[in-house]
């Protein structure tokens, strides 16, 4: 059995783990967690109502109107910085470090672009507190 035959055997079982596996292993332990949990309020004596009503008391923060824009700026300034760091690549034969870190420069620029755009539309607003647990 040479090693071409080998490598055909073997990375499609990788694959079929990796694809399958991973993600079966990842919901399987969320399913464990929520039970054990569950288990251990009904070994305290709390009742699902109770601990519904616990959780529902916690104030929330409020959501981020900006974050489609940000998501949409770091998208343009990553495209761009592909773009150019291709453009670049081919007129004058950089390296790949240097192309990486074109794109990597490009999304910190789009980072700080929609840090001011969210900074001069949120005006002087106060910063919102972390969620609290209510006392019992």
């Amino acid at each position: 059995m040479t090693g071409k035959d080998l490598e055909n055997i073997v990375v499609p079982i990788f694959a079929f783990v990796f694809i399958f596996g991973f993600p079966a292993i990842i919901a399987l332990w969320a399913i464990y967690t929520k039970h054990r949990e569950r288990m251990r309020l009904i070994e305290k004596g709390i009742s699902p109502e109770e601990v519904k009503k616990y959780f529902s008391n916690v104030e929330r923060k409020p959501r981020n109107a900006f974050g489609a824009l940000k998501w949409g700026i770091l998208f343009l300034f990553l495209g761009a910085g592909i773009f150019t760091a291709n453009i670049l690549e081919q007129m004058y034969d950089l390296s790949d470090g240097v192309t990486t870190g074109l794109v990597i420069f490009f999304i910190g620029l789009g980072f700080v672009v929609y840090f001011l755009i969210a900074n001069s539309n949120a005006g002087n607003k106060p910063v919102e507190s972390k969620p609290t647990l209510p006392n019992n």
